[in-house]
């Protein structure tokens, strides 16, 4: 009888999934179908992932009347640049009789602009000439594209900023189709973008003398500007500015996009070491935007039943709201981007009582949601999957549901799955499924925790020890 209705209900999932493939109303009725008596035990799709909401005109006018004007504000001079941008580039095109921009070389920026070097070589020949052609692949706007090659030339007029950076998996209304495929992340903090170039220059800064520093200080500056300008009026960095639309514009922590951008903040406060070059002034700014970055943060973390867990990769920039990405990265509590937060928060140097218990909460949450006896192998005809471990060291799921704590796994089409051996052999070989990072979370609380034990008893939730 159980097998009659769930193959009724897979080929009625699979025509409504034809007929509404991007409804929020689909998604509802899938998750009933899911979780009712029937299917509860063997139910393969839970859910189906819904867009993201853009930051919009409509949507700011939408919120009460004291809080429209900063977010209006914003989004026209993101407009405002966004243009300026453009009519920049047009203008090169013309000047130069070009109908068809010369494409960038392709490659994997961190890579090719290295953090790791001894620091005298920032300022030899092959970095100071990496941190040339870092300047000259600085976008109008001050910020720099991913996925560029910047060992290879320094920028040629007619160039584009960026590579096509569209994804070789696009479906009809994947959320992943760029609204102008001409003009994509010219500017983001997505791949370790913007940040990593700027860590570049204040090394390449340091080493050089006086006349190349000039150049490289200024690009610096303008790129530390750009930093302020992308932050939303509550603290959040989207991935892309000037925004792009789509889920772009949700506040990033995917691929620990924001945190990057905080910590170089957080280095160019201090002004020491490499970021000594910094002004006072400029110091300060990034003081006060690291702080509203913080504060968006703790305002993020989502709360189940009065109770704060951890962070979505992405949240609403109006709502902070958990919110959906690519097809299969939808809203939920995430293990591996949390990780990297909590650590941050741990970091500081004088954590307030918001910060301890949002520390406390999510330490709670990486104890309670580890998978011990598990380790993820790999198959070359079928991708990953899960296997019994004894003795293996922990895992946390990539994803879990909100509210559940159930690991949960999403595919190209959209569909959420409750198990990661029913999605996609790609997606299986193609993403991390499950993650270790929490590990580094749980090692190090004990003793944060001893060194605020104080302020943390007082007005945080029980957690581990």
């Amino acid at each position: 009888m159980h097998g009659s209705v769930q193959m009724i209900r897979t080929i009625f999932v699979s025509a409504l999934s034809s007929l509404l493939p991007s409804s929020g109303i689909l998604a509802g009725i899938i998750l009933v179908l899911n979780t009712g008596p029937a299917f509860k035990a063997s139910a393969a799709i839970v859910g189906t992932n819904v867009p993201a909401q853009p930051l919009t005109a409509k949507r700011i006018a939408a919120l009460p009347p004291r809080q429209q004007a900063p977010w209006r504000e914003y989004l026209e001079r993101s407009q405002r640049q966004m243009k300026a941008d453009q009519a920049a580039f047009q203008s090169e095109l013309r000047k130069l009789g070009l109908r068809v921009p010369i494409m960038p070389p392709e490659g994997r920026s961190a890579e090719s602009v290295p953090l790791n070097k001894p620091a005298a070589w920032y300022g030899q020949a092959e970095g100071q000439r990496i941190a040339g052609i870092v300047v000259s692949f600085q976008t109008p706007a001050g910020g720099w594209s991913k996925n560029l090659d910047m060992s290879q030339h320094p920028r040629e007029p007619g160039e584009r900023f960026a590579v096509g950076n569209g994804s070789r998996y696009l479906g009809p209304q994947d959320f992943d189709i760029p609204h102008d495929t001409n003009w994509n992340y010219v500017g983001t903090f997505d791949n370790d973008a913007t940040t990593t170039q700027l860590h570049f220059l204040a090394k390449a800064i340091a080493a050089s003398d006086a006349d190349a520093g000039k150049t490289f200080r200024a690009a610096f500056m303008r790129g530390l500007e750009y930093v302020f300008a992308a932050q939303y009026p509550n603290g959040g960095w989207p991935q892309v500015w000037p925004l792009q639309g789509g889920y772009h514009d949700a506040i990033t922590f995917n691929d620990d996009a924001m945190l990057s951008v905080m910590e170089l903040l957080r280095d160019a406060a201090a002004g020491k070491g490499e970021f000594s070059f910094v002004p006072p002034q400029s110091r300060a700014l990034a003081a006060a935007s690291l702080s509203r970055g913080l504060q968006c943060v703790l305002a993020a973390q989502i709360v189940v039943n009065g109770r704060r867990t951890v962070w979505c990769q992405q949240h609403d920039p109006l709502t902070l709201q958990p919110a959906s990405a690519r097809n299969y990265e939808f809203p939920s509590a995430v293990s591996s981007e949390s990780a990297g937060l909590v650590l941050f928060l741990m970091d500081l140097p004088e954590p307030g009582r918001e910060e301890i218990a949002a520390v406390r909460a999510a330490a709670a949450w990486f104890e309670r949601t580890r998978l011990c006896d598990r380790a993820v192998e790999r198959d070359p005809a079928a991708g990953r999957r899960l296997v019994t471990a004894p003795g293996a060291p922990p895992l946390w799921a990539r994803f879990y549901e909100i509210g559940t704590d159930r690991p949960v796994f999403g595919d190209r089409d959209k569909t959420i799955h409750d198990s990661m051996e029913e999605i996609s052999v790609e997606r299986r070989r193609g993403y991390g499924w499950y993650r270790s990072d929490g590990t580094r979370v749980l090692d190090k609380y004990p003793e944060w925790s001893r060194t605020h034990a104080r302020a943390a008893t007082l007005h945080a939730p029980k957690g581990p020890s």
